[in-house]
């Protein structure tokens, strides 16, 4: 199964095919030509450098028509008093007994540097269809450097929701 996204991921992703197929891709092939007229391609950084580049842009091309062809397009919408989609939720983590603020958004816009947490991650996917007051309970799997399985759960209690919806500040991640 591909990415699970919203409306508004689509469009950046389509709005960023378009930037590269028609803005980026046109420099790109002229800086190739530029560099190529200088003569000798073995030593000559400027044809070695513009090809790179033609070939990261082009491989982010293929990328993101492959995300959409994939994609699995869910709505974003949730109830007023609910966590969902691309709301902010701050939470008290009872284990450490601090509060912890993330936004819920889809895998492809999550950043945990950013407190941007993705709905299919373990505390992301505890917090959806939840209220403020509820206690959650968190499942976490991982794995040790020796491959061996390791859960443990842990408790937050959401003290608020804030319905931040789309932003145009969120980006796309790369690959």
């Amino acid at each position: 199964m591909g990415e699970i996204l919203i409306q508004a991921d689509v469009d950046k992703i389509e709005a960023e095919i378009r930037h590269r197929e028609l803005e980026v891709r046109p420099q790109i092939l002229q800086e190739v030509k530029e560099a190529r007229a200088q003569g000798d391609l073995s030593e000559n950084f400027e044809y070695h450098a513009a090809k790179q580049a033609r070939g990261k842009n082009e491989g982010r091309i293929k990328y993101l028509k492959n995300v959409l062809k994939f994609a699995k397009v869910i709505s974003d919408e949730s109830k007023p008093d609910e966590v969902g989609m691309n709301d902010t939720v701050t939470v008290y983590n009872l284990d450490e007994e601090e509060d912890e603020t993330y936004r819920i958004v889809t895998s492809i816009r999550a950043n945990a540097l950013k407190h941007l947490v993705s709905i299919g991650s373990p505390i992301g996917s505890a917090l959806l269809g939840h209220k403020v007051g509820d206690t959650v309970t968190v499942h976490v799997h991982s794995k040790d450097n020796m491959g061996r399985e390791h859960v443990y759960d842990y408790d937050v209690e959401i003290t608020k929701i804030e319905k931040t919806g789309n932003l145009p500040t969120d980006e796309i991640g790369t690959y």
